[in-house]
């Protein structure tokens, strides 16, 4: 009978987070684990594979206190603003805890799709709540969901990594803009045309003449 393990896996996840917050994840080694929890390294591989995998757990104790701080998001007006406020927050606040979250290499490139499975649940909380508050489509929503994310991710990666410095103000106009952009060319139907597609010719002729009239 194998003996039993030392630590519980929430136990090691929960040390492995708090080094995460203090150090970042380079901080999360084995040796450095083990000592945390006044061991060993050797007890933290009777409940897990690898560190990798002690990472992951600490990443889903992460999403989770991620949650916890924005499940009251769509008291909020407009509510989906709130979650890209308390993502950005995060960025300032706790930077290492959203680069674990948001910024961390993966073996392979990932499509937004899968990406949003990583997101937790709060993701699809996003899009049932623009479908409600904006009459849109899920596809519609789905859109909308990964325009403004992709620039929430930007702005939270400039303050994460101290390439940039905004007030909270400047933060919430920012996200604004972008979310009243994107709103608005959802809602034109228009949002398929602008893939960057080379304009033809004709078309440049067409614009020409259209500027001398």
């Amino acid at each position: 009978m194998p003996p039993k393990p030392k630590f519980t896996r929430q136990e090691i996840a929960a040390a492995a987070l708090d080094m995460i917050k203090t150090g970042g994840v380079e901080a999360l080694t084995a040796r450095n684990l083990g000592s945390r929890l006044g061991s060993s390294a050797r007890p933290i591989f009777t409940v897990f594979k690898n560190m990798e995998e002690v990472k992951q757990a600490a990443r889903d104790l992460a999403l989770r206190e991620f949650e916890d701080s924005s499940k009251d998001f769509t008291e909020y007006t407009p509510a989906f603003k709130q979650v890209g406020m308390q993502m950005v927050s995060y960025a300032v606040h706790k930077p290492e805890l959203y680069k674990l979250l948001f910024m961390q290499e993966y073996p392979e490139r990932q499509t937004f799709a899968q990406l949003m499975g990583k997101l937790g649940g709060i993701a699809e909380d996003c899009v049932e709540v623009i479908q409600r508050d904006y009459a849109m489509t899920e596809e519609e929503a789905r859109l909308l969901f990964e325009q403004v994310w992709v620039q929430t991710f930007g702005l939270g990666a400039l303050c994460a990594m101290k390439v940039c410095d905004f007030t909270e103000e400047e933060i919430a106009e920012k996200l604004g803009q972008v979310f009243a952009a994107a709103v608005l060319l959802i809602k034109s139907g228009k949002a398929g045309q602008c893939s960057g597609q080379p304009v033809r010719e004709t078309e440049k002729e067409e614009a020409h003449e259209s500027s001398h009239h």
